[in-house]
């Protein structure tokens, strides 16, 4: 099973992880080419493609894909193959008529949408009308991504990861061509962004389709509501919209409250969020893509033990690269920024107000893992209700954090108040997952391993040295802009090799090994 798992997870990091670095380079030619806050383009597109991809993470890898895949695993190992055809068929056509239906009233209604999710720009003529105009283009994405994730999940049932994994990938390559190839003849040059958001969904549906066709499963869609498989999906997935997509609630209600602080301040978060997805996709998105799969194997042959000791694997492995993750972040925040986006239109007080809202999200990275590991522990049991019931109090209480962080921070004239968004999101997702794994204990689907003190202690050491060495080694920000591109680069590789290492070799001096961490 651990190499079945290793080899699977693998798989979708390794390509998670060059979707994370063509988005970096994404990031950086946004950042060269149209900069932060130097006008309100950046902060338009943004929004226009936050919100259709807020959708997305709804009906594509968030609640559709938790409600589909485990029905799907469960057809697929009682139903004959023509009725695993059907279902296939009949859960694209209705998906995609819904979808076309939302997507053709989102455009109608871009004004609206502005309104509500960047109510901040009515006050600004320029900019809301750019935005809707914007968001009227990127909409449609929402149907073909989302039909990119069904015919994924399909793929991933059958133990294919590696191409839904790489499918991202054109996205990033559409909308670094049309940064650099198209941009320069548009005006504004965020349309040519807008139409590369629109021509990916179509590239990214169209290569999942050989693949269907390899498998007998590539049909006509048609509509059928009354389908049993649809049904059980539909209930399923109508309290999931909520439950599994929590973190992208909170970042919406930011992109609210943001959109009324000062200019870029939409851009400092993105691109401080952009970079916390960095090491999100690569372990905590990939583990939960082959998680949810495998527990709802081991759920349909009523594996229990086996359920139990497959989450507190992943628990130990989340834990093992998160908390690096989000030591390294925090100390090496501005270094990075400085790195990868202080270029062309960013500027150097881009980079430091991006530096406030990088280190508060990297604060969080530990809790959104945890929720993406803990989540298919209750959707692989087609339980959506739970994950519900606790995003509601994660949602509230970052809403009610955001009250405590920001506006005082915004009153008192302190530099930065975009960071208290960004910390108010950290702490509620600590909360979701905190409360996600009490709820596994007190139902006794979870049942720790043994050796989890010895582990934490380890993991507690390691990172301290780590964290040592670091800030012993990290110069200010203003230190790190002095310097060209390749000296930056240099000395971040350095800092990053030298804190890895030092991390790696405390935690064999103390006697963790490979073996310790397989699932047996």
């Amino acid at each position: 099973m651990t190499k079945e798992l290793f080899k699977s997870t693998g798989i979708v990091s390794g390509f998670t992880l060059v979707s994370r670095i063509l988005g970096l380079a994404r990031d950086v030619v946004f950042a060269q080419f149209l900069g932060a806050s130097a006008g309100p383009g950046m902060d338009a597109f943004l929004v226009a493609f936050r919100i259709p991809n807020f959708m997305r993470r709804l009906f594509a890898e968030g609640a559709f894909s938790q409600a589909f895949v485990p029905v799907f695993a469960a057809w697929k190992g009682e139903k004959s193959p023509e009725e695993v055809r059907e279902l296939a068929r009949s859960v694209a056509g209705t998906l995609g008529t819904i979808l076309l239906v939302v997507s053709l009233l989102g455009m109608v209604g871009a004004p609206v949408l502005v309104t509500v999710f960047a109510f901040g720009f009515v006050g600004a003529p320029d900019k809301f009308q750019l935005t809707v105009d914007l968001l009227r283009i990127t909409f449609p994405y929402v149907v073909f991504i989302s039909l990119t994730a069904l015919a994924g999940g399909i793929l991933n049932t059958y133990d294919r990861y590696g191409v839904p994994a790489f499918t991202p990938v054109l996205l990033n390559i559409c909308l670094i061509a049309m940064a650099i190839g198209a941009a320069p003849y548009f005006d504004p040059p965020e349309l040519a962004l807008a139409i590369g958001v629109f021509l990916a969904g179509v590239a990214q549906l169209a290569l999942q389709l050989p693949f269907l066709k390899q498998l007998g499963l590539l049909g006509w869609p048609r509509w059928a509501w009354r389908h049993p498989g649809v049904q059980r999906i539909k209930m399923l997935m109508v309290p999931a919209l909520f439950g599994s997509s929590v973190t992208q609630f909170n970042l919406l209600f930011d992109t609210v409250i943001a959109s009324m602080l000062a200019t870029g301040s939409i851009a400092w978060l993105y691109y401080s969020d952009r970079l916390i997805e960095f090491p999100l996709g690569v372990f905590g998105v990939a583990m939960a893509t082959v998680l949810l799969p495998n527990l709802s194997q081991r759920f349909v042959e009523r594996q229990a033990r086996e359920f139990s000791r497959m989450l507190d694997w992943s628990l130990r492995w989340a834990l093992l690269l998160a908390v690096p993750a989000t030591v390294g972040l925090v100390i090496l925040a501005g270094p990075i920024l400085a790195t990868f986006f202080f270029y062309g239109k960013f500027t150097l007080e881009d980079t430091r107000m991006a530096t406030w809202s990088l280190t508060a999200y990297a604060f969080g990275l530990v809790g959104f893992v945890g929720v993406k590991v803990l989540v298919p522990g209750f959707y692989a049991r087609q339980d959506s209700r739970t994950p519900v019931r606790v995003g509601i109090i994660a949602i509230l209480s970052n809403m009610v954090l955001v009250g405590l962080l920001v506006v005082p921070w915004y009153l008192l004239g302190l530099p930065g108040p975009h960071a208290g968004l960004a910390l108010a999101t950290g702490i509620s997702a600590y909360l979701n997952a905190g409360l996600l794994l009490k709820i596994l204990q007190q139902q006794k689907i979870y049942t720790p391993e043994p050796g989890w003190r010895r582990f934490l202690l380890r993991l507690l050491v390691a990172n301290g040295v780590m964290a040592g060495l670091l800030v012993m080694g990290v110069a200010d920000i203003s230190q790190w802009a002095q310097q060209s591109l390749w000296e930056r680069v240099g000395f971040l590789t350095l800092w990053v090799l030298a804190g890895a290492g030092s991390y790696l070799i405390t935690l064999l001096v103390m006697g963790l090994r490979p073996r310790d961490l397989l699932l047996q």
